[in-house]
């Protein structure tokens, strides 16, 4: 069974914060005997509104699993990531974080993880890990990141962008049905600012229309297919939707872990066409595309226009999953597609060094 390693790393001084703010992140450490002469370590950042348990956790769903204990187990170590500003990671009073803050954060944590496992320090009696291939995954927000990440910090030898478009995601709503209308924010404005939103007529006319409530209500199609349990869609979707809302001051923490009770503000660009189109280009490691059938990816065939300095591209369109992946049935195909991508990133690393 892998150790699991639970650890809150100081990230004020890259954040510029006065007060302390922390990163929490899990780490699953594989036994020895299944680390492999050449070790895999991957950083895993969830979605907004979810913690890194969504990762840690055996969701609930039609079938058992953790997505960090099936990496572990085929002898990776997995370390996944809380989000500046979400989940556990936390941050001073009256604070928030952009774009810079939070893939600083990120970087910072995922950096001091690495040097404490190339030392031998990150976990009594667990000998030196040192020049593993190091694998970024995120899944919608967590994805978005990532990309920036990479391209600002290049710390990945290969990168997996699990339910995002770096063209425009966007939900899908069931054949025949109305046509979900976004709102597009502009990364350099900040919130309520004029100019922040980009496309306010599409949106003042779409909340005019009849068709938008209904649309939005259908992306539960979407974000889950048919074999996830009924209890398990409503309580997700419940989550969702007061993430999406207005926290108030009263608004008590989920108390399922893999949920978080706010989701970064980064998360209001998942939606905007092209909001990390030029870091994607810049992108010069590998890039596995991870979709499910069901997902907010309107043209799969389109995504490796996006990565155009990528030297290769891979994608996987998972069958009967929804974009809530580590919820469905077919989970466990899809975590082994990203795990051979993994390999891949290896194999591509060592011909190159």
């Amino acid at each position: 069974m892998a150790r699991r390693v639970d650890l809150r790393i100081e990230v004020s001084s890259v954040v510029g914060f006065d007060h302390s703010a922390t990163l929490a992140v899990t780490v699953l450490l594989p036994e020895l005997e299944r680390l492999p002469a050449r070790p895999v370590v991957c950083f895993a950042k969830p979605g907004g509104g979810y913690s890194r348990g969504y990762y840690t956790c055996d969701l609930p769903g039609p079938v058992a699993g953790a997505q960090a204990d099936f990496h572990a187990e085929r002898g990776w170590i997995f370390v996944a990531m809380d989000n500046l500003g979400s989940g556990d990671s936390m941050l001073p009073a009256n604070e928030q974080s952009d774009m810079a803050a939070t893939v600083a954060a990120a970087q910072a944590a995922e950096s001091e993880i690495l040097a404490r496992l190339a030392n031998g320090v990150l976990e009594p009696g667990y000998p030196p890990v040192a020049q593993p291939v190091v694998i970024g995954i995120g899944h919608s927000t967590g994805a978005l990141l990532t990309i920036v990440q990479q391209a600002r910090h290049r710390l990945y030898d290969g990168v997996g962008v699990l339910g995002f478009s770096a063209v425009q995601s966007l939900p899908p709503t069931p054949p025949g049905g109305d046509p979900v209308v976004t709102a597009w924010f502009a990364r350099d404005i900040p919130m309520g600012r004029p100019g922040a939103l980009l496309n306010p007529e599409a949106v003042t006319s779409a909340a005019q229309g009849v068709g938008q409530s209904s649309a939005w209500n259908s992306i539960t199609w979407s974000f889950h297919y048919d074999d996830v349990p009924a209890e398990v869609v409503e309580q997700d979707m419940a989550h969702y939707e007061r993430i999406a809302a207005v926290v108030g001051e009263d608004e008590k923490p989920s108390s399922h872990p893999y949920y978080s009770s706010v989701s970064p503000n980064v998360a209001r660009y998942v939606l905007t066409p092209g909001i990390v189109a030029l870091e994607a280009a810049a992108l010069t490691v590998p890039v596995f595309s991870g979709i499910g059938v069901r997902d907010l990816v309107p043209d799969p065939r389109g995504e490796a226009s996006a990565f155009r300095s990528a030297p290769s591209f891979d994608q996987f369109i998972c069958p009967r999953l929804g974009h809530m992946h580590n919820f469905g049935g077919t989970r466990a195909l899809f975590w082994e597609r990203i795990h051979r991508f993994g390999e891949w990133a290896a194999a591509f690393k060592a011909a190159r060094t």
